[in-house]
Parts: structure tokens; sequence; C-alpha cells
């Protein structure tokens, strides 16, 4: 991802656009490391929730925490009833878990500990730090694209520079519409790898796959009537796609097929 960025910032302004380049992905990365958390808890309006508030919520949590050695998390709860859950932070001491009201109404006690380990597992496994780094880094290869565009658009690149460079309208019209699906397919294919993962060792943490197994076919069945509107930029910190509607292709889905997550747990842990 960041020769990519690195790349872009070469072809269209030399040595100089790829410093420049550089700044912008190492500013929004900065931004994105020490931020993320609180910008994404904003952005769905949860709710810090303590022990008083969410007794069962908290002893599961003590429980899965003790077993994988890491500090407590804060705990969120997120006003909707479509069923779903995320894990943020940069690190296992400053993470934080939040699940939405219709997952509890929706999930049993070992169902709703099969998604909090899966949780716990993106935040031990650094995959929010990993997210959080490709998303970044995504939206500056959008940012320098768009720029470009711009350029284009207003003759910014015709001049003896770029023929000097060997530049051409049709390289440089590919470089646009190319390099932003290049660096979407990096990122979405980062998430599907870490869903996997973290489906796996939760279900280690958690002793078996078979609640968790179960928790993936009932948020799938019920977030299709009770979907969330979810900015699709965090879409790949939710346990279960956030969206309604069916993807064009699996190609550009955020999270692996529902079924195939279910299935590998079989295969992982036996036919329960």
């Amino acid at each position: 991802m960041t020769a990519l960025v690195l790349g872009i910032g070469s072809y269209f302004g030399g040595q100089q656009g790829m410093v420049i380049a550089f700044i912008i992905a190492a500013l929004m990365n900065f931004v994105s490391y020490w931020f993320s958390d609180r910008i994404v808890l904003a952005m769905y309006r949860a709710k810090p929730v303590d022990q008083s508030q969410a007794p069962e919520l908290h002893a599961i949590l003590d429980e899965l925490t003790a077993r994988a050695g890491i500090p407590m998390p804060r705990l969120y709860v997120i006003p909707t009833e479509s069923p779903n859950a995320f894990a943020t932070g940069r690190n296992p001491q400053h993470a934080a878990v939040a699940v939405t009201e219709g997952i509890l109404r929706l999930l049993t006690r070992n169902e709703l500990k099969g998604v909090l380990a899966h949780e716990l597992s993106h935040v031990t496994n650094r995959d929010i730090l990993i997210s959080s780094v490709a998303a970044t880094l995504a939206g500056a290869i959008m940012m320098l694209s768009r720029i470009a565009q711009f350029g284009f658009y207003f003759g910014g690149y015709g001049g003896r520079d770029d023929r000097s460079r060997g530049g051409n309208p049709i390289g440089l019209l590919l470089m646009l519409i190319l390099a932003p699906i290049a660096a979407m397919l990096i990122q979405l294919a980062i998430s599907r790898s870490r869903e996997y993962a973290a489906d796996e060792s939760g279900a280690r943490l958690v002793g078996h796959g078979a609640d968790l197994a179960s928790a993936l076919e009932k948020l799938q069945m019920v977030s299709k009537r009770v979907p969330l509107q979810a900015n699709p930029a965090t879409a790949h910190l939710f346990i279960m796609k956030p969206f309604s509607g069916q993807a064009l292709m699996e190609l550009f889905s955020t999270h692996p097929p529902t079924e195939k997550r279910i299935a590998r747990l079989k295969e992982l842990f036996g036919q329960f």
C-alpha cells in the first residue's frame, strides 16, 4: 500500500510528488493510529456502560480477557436494533468493544461469548492497527488520484515535463482509474483475511467454534431484515457486513461470505 502511494506521487510529481505523497500517508496514519477509536465510536453514538449497567457483558469480558491475558477493554453499547459488534483501539491497552442493542437481544449468552471472543481476537491480533493503516493508506491513494484528476481536467499534465517523463493521456487515465481500485482490493483482501483469523482465534479462546458459528447464522439472517446504515469506511470493523444490499461481486466485499466462515469453523473444530 505504501509503495502504491509513493508510486502515484512519483508518477504525477517526480521525487517532489513522492515526498508529498509520503507526508500525506504518514499524517493520515498518525491520525488513524491515535484517534480512530474515538472517531468511530462517536460516529455510531456508542455509549459507555459500566459493570452496574451491563453486568453480564462485563462478566463475559472479564472471563475472556483473563484467558487472553489482556487488559479489560472499554465497553460500549450502540443504540440500534441491527445486531452487530466491533472492536477498535490502537492496542490491547487502549481497546474498546462496542455491541448493538439488537445483538444483546438476539443472541444467547454463549453465542454472545463467541462474538466477544472474536472481537477480542481482533485486539490481540493487532487487526485494528492493520485495518486502520490499510484504510488510511487507501484514503491517501484516493485523495492523490482525485488531486491528479483535477490537474488532468484543468490541463496540469499536458506540458513539456510530462512529455519528458514519457507520460500520455491514456496512461494517466489508467493510473487515475486503476490506482484507487488496486488500493480498495488490497484493503478488502486484508479485511477478509483478518476476519477468518479472528474467527479461528476467537473460537480457540472459547474452546470450540459452535457458538460463534450459531451467532454468525443468526446475525446474517437478522441483519438482512434490520440493516445497519454504516459508513463504508468503517464496514470492515464489524463482525457482520453492515449493509442490506448484496455486493456486486464477492471480490468487493469487506467480509468473506458467512457460509464460508461457518464452513471453515466446522472444518477446524469438527461438525460440532
